[in-house]
């Protein structure tokens, strides 16, 4: 690709909707000084200095998506909460719709609490139910769905997957079959209980633990002709007429038509890997949209990951510093 035809794919992604669908939850950080031991059992007292929310799960694509310079569409079943206020307080100080959330009395706001002093994470509090969507509610979630899709010109649909109960295999099937007859390109970041789920996507992005729990396929990382046994296995089974795989310091893997390719891991100061699987798949969605060749939709994609595991924390990705990035790579 020359410089011009990447400013061009980049400048294209300003104008793409993307539909992200899963599961979404508030990570909450809790600050404070450890001084003391607990007099009633062995545990530190931890005096809070401060606390602070950030959207997760499936709304971190959709911060990625947005730090692309694309529209993100977020849909999601989130509970009828006081958590919920805050969830709806987060998407409108990032400047996201809340259009495809619906809101259920019998379902709890995802909330993940980190307590953290002198930059040690101490413990972790998980506020969530993981159950599938009643039928009722299913049904309602769909049909929104639906009518996002029907009234709005979706260039991509992401499937978040966390396992919390929010993405069906109804959900999946009649999405699906809606983004195959409008030839809209779908997208899935896969967790274990809808594995076997997403058929007839275009792109399945399973990491190395997912591909061979998914494959039952002992293979190890390094073993590409393994790996790519797997693939060939999970295209038959799904009909997914891409399979990339996040391989960590290894780069990706791309199968398609009966090939593979891999992309070595760039070299960088790898601070934190956390989210990297959100920003791959929400780079993929946008070079999807932009037509790109699959190998060219892994390498980007491989560089996207890479540039956040240099930062602490979730964070999306630098647009201009992955268009920089990009140019370098392909120069």
């Amino acid at each position: 690709m020359k410089k011009a035809d990447i400013k061009s794919v980049f400048d294209s992604f300003n104008q793409f909707n993307i539909l992200i669908i899963g599961d979404v939850m508030i990570d909450s950080y809790m600050w404070g000084k450890v001084n003391r031991i607990s007099p009633e059992a062995p545990v530190p007292i931890i005096m809070s200095t401060h606390q602070e929310y950030r959207l997760g799960g499936a709304a971190n694509v959709a911060l990625n998506i947005q730090s692309l310079g694309a529209n993100p569409i977020l849909c999601s079943v989130i509970g009828n909460d006081s958590k919920a206020k805050t969830f709806f307080n987060l998407l409108k100080k990032q400047h996201l719709t809340s259009e495809g959330i619906i809101e259920d009395e019998n379902r709890k706001t995802t909330v993940k609490t980190r307590i953290i002093s002198n930059n040690q994470h101490l413990l972790r509090i998980d506020e969530e139910v993981d159950f599938e969507l009643e039928k009722s509610i299913e049904n309602v979630f769909v049909k929104h769905i639906i009518k996002i899709l029907s009234t709005k010109n979706v260039n991509a649909i992401i499937f978040e997957d966390y396992d919390k109960g929010c993405i069906t295999p109804s959900v999946i099937k009649k999405v699906v079959e809606f983004a195959n007859k409008k030839n809209i390109p779908t997208l899935v970041d896969p967790k274990r209980r809808n594995f076997s789920e997403y058929k007839n996507v275009t792109l399945f992005k399973p990491n190395f633990k997912e591909l061979i729990e998914g494959s039952k396929i002992d293979i190890r990382k390094g073993d590409f002709e393994g790996i790519f046994n797997a693939s060939k296995k999970l295209h038959k089974e799904l009909s997914a007429k891409y399979l990339l795989v996040t391989l960590s310091e290894l780069g990706v893997f791309i199968s398609y038509n009966n090939s593979y390719k891999t992309i070595p891991a760039e070299v960088r100061d790898i601070a934190d890997v956390s989210g990297a699987g959100d920003t791959i798949i929400s780079i993929a969605s946008l070079c999807l949209a932009a037509k790109l060749n699959p190998e060219i939709i892994a390498e980007i994609s491989n560089l996207a990951g890479g540039l956040v595991c240099e930062k602490i924390g979730v964070v999306p990705v630098d647009k201009k510093q992955l268009l920089d990035e990009t140019i370098k790579k392909f120069s």
